[in-house]
C-alpha cells in the first residue's frame, strides 16, 4: 500500500475522529443518535472490506492488494466523512 495513502488515511481517521468528538460533546441532546449511527457506518464499512478482502484472497490477488481491497470501503467513508465536516 502506498505510504502517503495510508499516512492520508490516518490523518483523515484523527481529524473526523476529533471533529466529531466535539460535536458529541456540543450536543448532548444528539449524542445517542449520533454514536448509533457511528457504529452503523463502521460496521458496514468492516462487512464491504471483508466482501471485498474475500473476494479479492479468491481471485488470486496477492497480499497487498486484498489489504487494499478490505481497507478501500473505510477509506473511501473516511475522506467522504472528512470532506462533509470540513464543509460544515
Amino acid at each position: 500500500m502506498n505510504p502517503f495513502t495510508t499516512a492520508t488515511l490516518a490523518w483523515q481517521t484523527a481529524f473526523v475522529f476529533t471533529l466529531r468528538s466535539l460535536q458529541l460533546w456540543t450536543e448532548p441532546v444528539e449524542a445517542q443518535a449520533r454514536l448509533t449511527a457511528y457504529a452503523l457506518e463502521k460496521q458496514k464499512a468492516f462487512a464491504a472490506g471483508a466482501m471485498a478482502a474475500g473476494q479479492a484472497a479468491l481471485a488470486g490477488a496477492a497480499a497487498p492488494a486484498v489489504l487494499e481491497a478490505a481497507l478501500a470501503p473505510a477509506h473511501r467513508r473516511v475522506r467522504a466523512n472528512a470532506r462533509k465536516l470540513m464543509r460544515g
